[in-house]
């Protein structure tokens, strides 16, 4: 695309092209005019050659001689050459040449018009004769009579007079050239400085430049003002003028005589930057911004413009005045309802308001709502605000309204307001007994006109008054169409009373609060009775069992319930189970589907089944679970209920007799073992999937614990931190525990110590179990043939046992028991038959076959020979059954020992 030339250049293009117009029309000029010359001087030297020639002497008398040629000819040769003509020609007057540059031609007619010189005339005349084109003249030679005798021709050449002409086309060129060059450099220092002067514009920028100087002078709203570096206005558009009242001659005059205000005509005048600043003009207020216009080479002098500001700054307070109300709304939400806690909410809400609204801020609620109940007395609806007496508004019961004082805050702590935490008996007429039985807010612009609101306590309200608080507003604090309580706001300090405009903002504030109160309110009543449930599924207290000195701890998590649990468990044998577990999850569901498989572990552990059934019981349980209650199960209401994502769950059974601990554990951390000299053992246990997978197996193992071991079992919470590795925060566990020494009691203060977080996001349970271990001495093993006669040995055996153990006054019963267990094993059992008896917190009895059929209690018919004996062992033991081993089964019974002689195990 061809670029736009500038002004200068387009001037410097037609400059130039008016100047070699010129040179080469002078030279065409110049050029004809020497041609014209040189053939005007051919003729007059033809004709002065000719003449000369035709008045030689002599020459009448040579013509009429016998032989003119032999004497003209040399002579006219001779004044050919001396003349620098091309030819002289003397003739007869019919034209037959004397003479003739060449000689071949003497003789023979003269080519031209020789008729007037015949006459007697001259003629003149350009011809083309034997020598080409020539300019030549012609006279006549006249006797003494005036008869014509002859004729005289001299002629030059067109060539000659042409050649003669070309010899000046030199000069002609050169001196055209030098003024054309001259012409050149003249035009280019013309459009050098036309081109800094239009500073390289081209027409249509200049154009546009121009329409916009137009449009500012004349169109746009806002004042334009150009002055130049001697403090002389320059520009001042149709604004400017009228904004400052200018005269029509003020562009030219100083600054300094077009009246404009001494800060203004001193901006104007100094080159100092400023943008919207505030200057007066007359009455108006204009924002005014002023820049130099020297920076980056430009021309000395500034530029202002100018804006009537007068309309907006009589809004400016309004709209600041929104602006802030709005911030303060804004930065209510962020800091009002921070927790879900009723009191800190709305002592949030009085600390907020104190300050940036009101002096002073109190919040009463009603006690119900303290407790996540919904309020006895609210209004439902909303209540204009009302002002004025206060016996406008009667109570129909002519009742009290009880409200606690939740919040209070003020800009100083020695206000005659009631306490924080009093429980208040507002009266009818009382501004927070209205607001909270009718909804409405009360504005009270002056306490001190005593207009009714000092019914309440005149001794109060005179307190009150006197202590400087001179304005009220009172808020119910109304959520979903409940009011809870009421909010007060009072000023002392700040010297407006509260006003019309107040209202809007001070129900905005208080309905953000509310509805923040409201849901801690709901919060508190969900997370009661979560943690009402979860405490009823969870053991309050352990049960007697000698095996293990335990000691647990159970927090739950800040944001709500969760599915931890643990529990301790006394088994067959004097053995215990520990058990400990989470559910993925919070709130009720979570401590709902943790009851349930707590219940479960306890149902499972009444079958006496070893760690990794129970898992594999617990895992198909949790998957019935699921399915039932997921998408399209039995709840009916096609996925209306939250499913189970998982548990994990690790369980633990210890044998005070043998020390040995079997585990098992699904998916959960592995348990701590501290041995008596303090150093600290993770136990490598096969993790298991979690709970609830399905298909998976789970896998028991086992370990002798010594004496005096702390066993170790806890929840994720504990080690799991969102800040902190899991690695981390078994290594803490670690160093927590590593100090011999400890009862399970300090275990479980000192680990909590160093690793309960500040805020916890989990649950934590924790148990710390010490090992005990049955004394040798109260335990007694007897192996018994197969064979009847046998039967009677053991129950003297064991008659002397229970004699050296001092349980005389239980060996008949506990005779008779083995004596019905051992003839049964004989009877249906295969095998070596072994008794054992321990002494612990009652007196065991277990009776070990090979046999895996289980012995069932039922009534004995008559005639049966069968059935009557296992019925007289549920008669005489407080407790019996049956568990299996790998290598057959146990048939064991529980009898309490007397009180006067019960024995217990050392510790």
């Amino acid at each position: 695309m061809r670029g736009v030339r500038t002004v200068a250049g387009q001037v410097f293009v037609l400059q130039v092209g008016v100047v070699l117009l010129l040179v080469v029309a002078a030279v065409v000029a110049l050029v004809l005019q020497s041609r014209y010359d040189s053939e005007r001087e051919a003729r007059n030297r033809s004709m002065a050659v000719a003449e000369s020639f035709a008045s030689a002497p002599g020459m009448v008398s040579t013509i009429r001689g016998p032989d003119p040629s032999a004497v003209l000819q040399p002579l006219a040769e001779r004044a050919r050459k001396g003349s620098h003509v091309d030819f002289v020609v003397v003739m007869t007057p019919q034209g037959i040449r004397f003479t003739h540059p060449n000689p071949a031609r003497i003789g023979k007619h003269f080519m031209g018009s020789i008729r007037a010189a015949a006459e007697g005339r001259t003629v003149q005349e350009t011809f083309t004769g034997t020598l080409g084109l020539s300019v030549r003249s012609v006279v006549p030679v006249k006797d003494s009579h005036g008869k014509v005798v002859g004729l005289v021709a001299a002629g030059i050449t067109i060539k000659k007079v042409s050649g003669a002409a070309d010899h000046q086309l030199p000069l002609l060129f050169g001196a055209a050239a030098a003024a054309m060059a001259l012409a050149t450099a003249g035009t280019a220092l013309v459009s050098r400085r036309l081109r800094r002067q239009t500073h390289g514009l081209d027409p249509a920028e200049m154009t546009r430049m121009y329409e916009h100087h137009d449009a500012v002078l004349h169109s746009v709203r806002e004042g334009v003002l150009i002055v130049g570096g001697d403090r002389r206005l320059v520009l001042a558009n149709d604004e400017a003028r009228r904004l400052f009242d200018l005269p029509p001659d003020a562009e030219g005059r100083l600054v300094s005589e077009l009246g404009f205000d001494p800060h203004t005509a001193a901006l104007l005048v100094s080159g100092r930057p400023a943008t919207d600043e505030v200057h007066t003009a007359g009455e108006r207020l204009l924002s005014v911004s002023h820049r130099p216009t020297d920076r980056d080479g430009g021309p000395p002098g500034s530029v202002a413009t100018l804006r009537d500001t007068t309309e907006l700054r009589a809004l400016s307070g309004k709209v600041d005045l929104a602006r802030n109300r709005l911030k303060l709304l804004y930065d209510a939400g962020v800091s009002i309802g921070t927790t879900l806690d009723v009191v800190r909410t709305a002592q949030e809400l009085a600390e907020y308001a104190v300050a940036r609204f009101a002096d002073y801020v109190s919040v009463d609620l009603a006690d119900s709502v303290l407790r996540g109940e919904e309020p006895p007395d609210g209004a439902a609806g909303t209540g204009a605000p009302e002002t004025g007496p206060w016996s406008a508004m009667a109570v129909a019961d002519g009742g009290r309204t009880v409200l606690r004082r939740t919040a209070l805050s003020g800009i100083r702590d020695d206000g005659p307001l009631y306490p924080l935490g009093m429980l208040i008996e507002f009266g009818p007429s009382a501004p927070q007994a209205r607001g909270f039985r009718s909804g409405a807010v009360t504005v009270e612009p002056v306490l001190s006109d005593f207009a009714g609101w000092q019914d309440q306590d005149p001794e109060h309200a005179r307190r009150i008054v006197d202590y400087g608080i001179h304005s009220m507003i009172t808020v119910p604090l109304r959520a979903r169409g409940v009011v809870l309580g009421v909010a007060s706001f009072m000023r002392a300090e700040k010297p407006e009373p509260f006003e019309e405009d107040d209202i809007s903002l001070a129900e905005e504030l208080v309905t953000r609060a509310a509805v923040s109160i409201d849901n801690a309110r709901r919060y508190t009543r969900e997370h009661t009775m979560a943690v009402t449930l979860q405490r009823s599924l969870l053991p309050r207290m352990l049960p007697e069992q000698n095996a293990l000195d335990v000691a647990f701890r159970y927090l739950p998590a800040e944001s709500g319930v969760g599915g931890d649990w643990f529990d301790v468990i006394p088994l067959p044998g004097a053995r215990v189970a520990l058990v400990v577990g989470d559910v993925v999850g919070h709130g009720l569901h979570a401590a709902a589907t943790m009851g349930r498989l707590r219940t479960a572990v306890h149902n499972f552990s009444t079958l006496d089944l070893p760690p990794d059934e129970i898992l594999s019981h617990l895992d198909d349980l949790i998957a019935r679970i699921d399915q039932d209650e997921g998408p399209g199960g039995l709840d009916g209401d096609g996925g209306g209920s939250e499913g189970i994502t998982g548990a994990t769950c690790l369980y633990a059974i210890y044998d005070p007799v043998t020390r040995r601990c079997t585990m098992a554990r699904a998916g959960h951390p592995p348990p701590a073992l501290v041995r008596p000299d303090g150093s600290v053992e993770f136990l490598d246990l096969p993790a298991g999937p979690p709970l609830g997978l399905g298909g998976l197996p789970f896998e028991t193992s086992e370990l002798d614990l010594p004496e005096g071991s702390h066993l170790v079992l806890y929840t994720d919470g504990l080690i799991e931190k969102r800040d902190r590795d899991i690695d981390t925060g078994l290594a803490m566990l670690r160093d927590a525990l590593s100090h011999p020494g400890r009862t399970p009691e300090d275990a479980c203060t000192a680990v909590l110590d160093a690793l309960l977080p500040d805020r916890p996001s989990d649950d934590i349970a924790l148990i710390v179990a010490r090992t005990r271990v049955l004394e040798p001495g109260l335990t007694a093993d007897w192996e018994v043939a197969s064979d009847p006669s046998q039967v009677a040995a053991v129950r003297a055996a064991v008659a002397r046992k229970l004699a050296e153990w001092d349980l005389g006054d239980v060996a008949f019963t506990t005779e008779l028991i083995l004596s019905e267990l051992i003839t049964n094993a004989i009877r249906y059992a295969t095998g070596p038959i072994r008794v054992r008896l321990l002494c612990d917190r009652s007196l065991i009895c277990e009776v070990f076959d090979t046999s895996s059929t289980s012995p069932h209690l039922r009534y004995a018919g008559t005639t049966d020979e069968g059935g009557r004996g296992l019925f007289l062992v549920s008669q005489f033991a407080d407790r019996w059954g049956t568990r299996y081993t790998s290598d057959g089964k146990v048939i064991w019974t529980e009898q309490a020992l007397p009180l006067s002689k019960s024995v217990k195990p050392r510790s």
